[in-house]
């Protein structure tokens, strides 16, 4: 049950940014180009399982979205908030598939499983 509740959560913040996007009137090409970058975090695997996992989380949270988001309305960055948004999409997406933080142990092991 609370890996169900973790994937709508996800899905639910995947639908608020997207509906946030749609709000800033920026190119649809640009979210669907960017989607996906934060995944080049999972480059540290190729060093070690540790590595991969610090590298893969700071890449993968809300924190960092939230950061940006921020940021960009604070300073005249304003492409900060379209990659915070960005970012926040894909970290949602990634959570609403069961997806989650990596532990050092093994790449499948992530904060959803251990629920």
């Amino acid at each position: 049950m609370v890996k169900n509740i973790l994937r709508f959560e996800g899905v639910l913040f995947f639908l608020i940014s997207l509906y946030l996007f749609h709000l800033r009137d920026q190119s649809w090409l640009i979210f669907i180009l960017l989607l996906f970058t934060p995944d080049i975090s999972m480059i540290g695997y190729l060093k070690d399982k540790k590595i991969g996992a610090v590298m893969y989380n700071l890449g993968h949270n809300y924190i960092l979205a939230i950061v940006l988001v921020i940021l960009g309305n604070l300073t005249p960055y304003d492409w900060m908030v379209t990659f915070g948004i960005i970012l926040f999409a894909h970290v949602s997406l990634d959570r609403a598939l069961g997806f989650g933080l990596k532990y050092p142990k093994d790449f499948k092991d992530t904060h959803i499983q251990r629920v």
